[in-house]
């Protein structure tokens, strides 16, 4: 009796958390197909906030500068990242200790602290802001976080295998390539995925650093919060959803037909 209760309490438990993390979500996508502009009352079904949120110029404009920064700076902190990370596996050298300390740096400051402190970086250097401001303080903020993942999925790597590379003829390059690399690969989509996930959810640090010309989308929406939401950034906001579970979805059939 006692099992059963504590099982029953934990079922309830565990279902009014996932209620607590996706009945929003459902509510979202429920009031995307909503004709009243208002998410308050509910009028009746349609589709036409997916019809008018294709002809939303101001709207796609900000998607597509989203899209752009965060596959760039994820491509390029996934690189940096990596290689400082096998680096630091790798090698031991004088400070090694600080410099790992300072990677974890941008991850624990606020991100209105880093924002501030890199728009003064970029008013000292005259840099005007826009696209190439965006993209290096996203990969300024990414690359610690693709270290730590990367560095995890090192810490139980099988050395002896690099050395049996070399020691089959294979040059330092060769082993990075088809030994080293191929183990770590999830780690290293895994960190990918997360710096493209923080880049296009950035708010603070990209309110400080993106010019006039190339707002985000998370910054369009924030701004269009004090007029009040357009059902259309629902529908936008549903169609991003359903696109990232066919990637979750994809990913993890690949990983079981893997294992």
């Amino acid at each position: 009796m006692r099992l059963s209760f504590a099982g029953r309490l934990g079922a309830v438990y565990a279902a009014l958390i996932y209620l607590f993390l996706y009945l929003p979500i459902a509510i979202l996508i429920l009031y995307s197909f909503n004709k009243s502009k208002l998410n308050a009352v509910w009028t009746g079904f349609t589709v036409d906030w997916y019809l008018k949120l294709f002809h939303n110029s101001d709207v796609l404009e900000a998607m597509n500068t989203t899209l752009i920064v965060a596959a760039v700076s994820t491509l390029a902190s996934t690189m940096i990242g990596t290689l400082a990370a096998v680096g630091m596996y790798r090698y031991h050298f004088r400070g090694k200790t600080a410099l790992d300390a300072m990677l974890y740096l941008p991850i624990v400051i606020p991100e209105i602290v880093m924002g501030i402190s890199m728009l003064a970086f970029f008013a000292q250097l005259k840099i005007p802001l826009g696209y190439l401001t965006l993209i290096a303080a996203h990969i300024t903020f990414s690359v610690p976080f693709v270290v730590v993942v990367v560095k995890a999925r090192l810490a139980g790597f099988d050395k002896s295998i690099e050395e049996a590379a070399m020691d089959l003829g294979a040059t330092p390059w060769q082993t990075f390539v088809k030994v080293t690399l191929p183990v770590i690969a999830p780690g290293v989509i895994a960190s990918a995925l997360l710096a493209f996930t923080l880049s296009v959810d950035d708010v603070i640090i990209s309110f400080f650093v993106a010019g006039p010309t190339s707002p985000t989308l998370p910054l369009k929406i924030f701004s269009m919060v004090k007029f009040g939401v357009s059902p259309e950034i629902n529908a936008l906001s549903t169609l991003m959803l359903m696109v990232t579970l066919l990637i979750v979805v994809i990913a993890e059939r690949i990983r079981l037909r893997k294992s």
